[in-house]
């Protein structure tokens, strides 16, 4: 088409434009606002004030057939609670509380289903809740224990936050908690929850009744001040997730543990049920790289590892602990490490992001490579972006291999960037070498 025969999107009514949008995914939809005036005409939000809190409740529950966006405004008491809400035609709600300019107070949130919803169906599937505080917490509780029907719940930039409780139905399968740097302690009862994902200060951290949870990240990141690690919760949070088949985890977290004294082979339990595990740090030294080799002894099942050392990440220094009954090869030589690492006879697959060349890292590999029965390789990429496949090589192939590179300048170029000759000899002193491929 030409000319007088071109539509343009941007000459449709309002109503019009939002109507198309709204078959995108509301994220998607909202950012259609940078694209011109126009379009970000369509997205200022609706100015909504009452008194009443339930005539609140109740339009954020009702089925959509566009995507709205809202400027909330009600009182609690003597307070006036602001909120810009965005509710999605796929019962999508995020909610963002106004953040409180005065000093901070400290709160509890308490989430839990009502007993009985009076006839009434919320349509409200997803629920993401940002920066509550004080005034806004009774709202939350009021709006959350009306989604009879929510799957997914996210809890994100909540200060003052510092106790959070979790009763939920059987539709909740994910819940999300991250950036609440006061917080201190978490229970969660959810008989179908499949998926915790929780990132921030180290609290106290119990989930009750979520046999069925299969996926869990816990990415803590240090402790919050004038508080000490517990390494006994930290045990017992391990051992209630024994059902779980993947586990993202802070190096930082699992130092910690070792170095406050958890010999993890004299643990009551093991992750029987752990099929991949995500390792995440800011930086890999011989203390941590020691405390993952430990760790891999109650994971047994473990048949794909993944190693991100990312330095944009928050470097958090292991607390000081004044005892040291950790595990005997912990902070030792190399080969006693070795020697006390068990065999991961279902370890297929590992990946380093973020490599580095350093000492650390080269050990790491030559232990996983020697206690995984089924890993032929490791996949390596450095912070370049550059892959390379390590793989296991007999010293009676090794001549042979360098030989067949050998006419290949860039192959040997990066062989000789990851791995001088004369440290092959102290990786491999016995019956074994390290071959790098490029890709």
């Amino acid at each position: 088409m030409g000319g007088s025969h071109d539509l343009e999107f941007t000459s449709f009514p309002n109503d019009v434009l939002r109507h198309m949008v709204s078959f995108l995914p509301l994220e998607q939809a909202v950012r259609t606002s940078i694209l011109s005036s126009r379009w970000r005409a369509i997205w200022l939000p609706e100015q909504f004030t009452t008194g009443e809190v339930e005539e609140i409740a109740a339009m954020l529950l009702r089925p959509a057939a566009v995507h709205h966006i809202w400027k909330l405004c009600f009182l609690t008491g003597d307070e006036t609670v602001h909120i810009l809400a965005r509710k999605g035609v796929s019962g999508e709600v995020r909610l963002e509380f106004e953040e409180m300019q005065e000093e901070m107070t400290s709160f509890r949130l308490k989430l839990e289903p009502e007993v009985s919803a009076g006839g009434f169906s919320s349509s409200v599937r997803t629920l993401h809740l940002r920066s509550v505080n004080n005034l806004g917490k009774d709202f939350s509780s009021t709006l959350f224990s009306r989604c009879q029907f929510l799957e997914s719940l996210k809890l994100q930039h909540c200060r003052g936050l510092q106790i959070l409780d979790l009763e939920a139905n059987d539709c909740l399968r994910s819940m999300e908690v991250s950036d609440c740097p006061e917080m201190e302690n978490i229970t969660i009862s959810a008989r179908n929850l499949h998926f915790f994902s929780y990132q921030g200060v180290t609290p106290l951290i119990q989930l009750k009744n979520t046999s069925k949870l299969i996926e869990v990240s816990l990415d803590f990141d240090g402790l919050r001040e004038n508080t000490e690690f517990d390494s006994e919760d930290a045990v017992a949070l391990l051992a209630s997730l024994q059902e779980m088949l993947t586990l993202t985890i802070k190096g930082w977290f699992l130092e910690c543990l070792c170095s406050a004294g958890v010999i993890f082979r004299w643990l009551e339990f093991k992750l029987n049920k752990l099929k991949e595990l995500y390792w995440i740090d800011s930086h890999m030294n011989k203390r941590n790289r020691d405390s993952l080799a430990c760790f891999l002894n109650i994971c047994p099942s473990l048949e794909k590892l993944h190693i991100k050392i990312d330095p944009s990440r928050n470097r958090v220094p292991c607390p000081f602990f004044h005892h040291y009954l950790h595990e005997p090869h912990l902070w030792m030589d190399n080969a006693t490490v070795e020697c006390n690492t068990s065999e991961l006879k279902h370890l297929k697959m590992v990946e380093v992001l973020g490599y580095t060349e350093e000492e650390d890292q080269l050990l790491l590999m030559n232990l996983l490579l020697k206690k995984g029965d089924k890993l032929d390789s490791i996949t390596v990429t450095s912070r370049e972006n550059r892959s390379w496949q390590v793989a296991k090589t007999p010293h009676s192939q090794l001549k042979q291999t360098w030989n067949w590179n050998d006419g290949n300048k860039e192959s040997k170029k990066s062989f000789f960037a990851l791995l001088m000759e004369d440290f092959l000899g102290f990786l491999y002193p016995a019956k074994a070498g390290l071959c790098y491929n490029t890709f």
